[in-house]
């Protein structure tokens, strides 16, 4: 009787084994375990190891019923599927507008486009680290100015949710597009909002600051002669721009 009642318990332990949950979140990672409490705030999950982990309701965009993992090897693809996403190449596309202004001489219109390439996903985290190129436009009445710039960038939420702050640099050369007037250093920080929309799509609109440094060439005439002058200059650009990654 007493081994009947043993075997009918160790059936019930094994039984509530057999299957756990996945907790998929909205920034698109996925927990397995056995959840030990849930309420209209929190969900707490055990994982195989015993340890507890707690995540706001919010974030939890679904909890899937599934059959536990019977091998260490099938555990062992998965963490090397979830391993490799960071490795995919992900697009920047960045579309920018605001005054343009040269300190003390005077100020105009900007407008801009960038287009990057590089990581949207690293250790677990929606950071995106890239390069790529772009074309950035300057005017100033009748002047124009107009630059490539070959730049290498950060996009940088400060939490991992999916509505979050955002912070961004960028480093690089700007060339000149025209031979009146030669390139130089440029610069670029932004800040702003950042919306993620699944794992590999998302939306941002940020304040912008650039810095583009360049040397403009004039002709003076004296005495019937020409004289080329080159003049640095730096020009500063604050604006709002408008991204989509995916």
């Amino acid at each position: 009787m007493k081994k009947g009642l043993l075997l009918i318990v160790f059936c019930i332990m094994c039984a509530s084994y057999a299957y756990a949950e996945t907790l998929l979140l909205r920034t698109g990672a996925r927990v397995k375990g056995s959840i030990v409490f849930e309420n209209n705030e929190v969900v707490v999950i055990r994982d195989a190891e015993g340890a507890r982990f707690q995540y706001p309701r919010a974030e939890v965009v679904e909890i899937i019923a599934d059959e536990a993992d019977t091998s260490d090897a099938s555990d062992a693809q998965t963490a090397e599927e979830e391993n490799d996403s960071p490795k995919k190449a992900s697009i920047l596309l960045e579309i920018a507008g605001g005054a343009a202004v040269i300190p003390k001489d005077a100020a105009g219109g900007a407008f801009g486009i960038d287009l990057l390439v590089g990581s949207h996903l690293i250790g677990g985290l929606h950071l995106f680290i890239g390069g790529g190129i772009g074309y950035h436009g300057l005017f100033f009445g009748g002047a124009k100015y107009n630059f490539l710039p070959i730049q290498v960038a950060l996009r940088m939420p400060f939490v991992e949710t999916r509505h979050a702050p955002l912070f961004g640099v960028s480093l690089g050369y700007g060339v000149a597009l025209s031979k009146n007037y030669l390139g130089g250093i440029y610069a670029g920080i932004d800040f702003g909002y950042r919306y993620q929309v699944n794992p590999k799509t998302a939306i941002s609109v940020v304040g912008f600051a650039q810095f583009q440094q360049a040397t403009i060439s004039t002709v003076e005439t004296i005495e019937e002669s020409e004289f080329i002058n080159r003049t640095g200059r730096n020009f500063v650009t604050p604006g709002v721009k408008m991204a989509v990654y995916f």
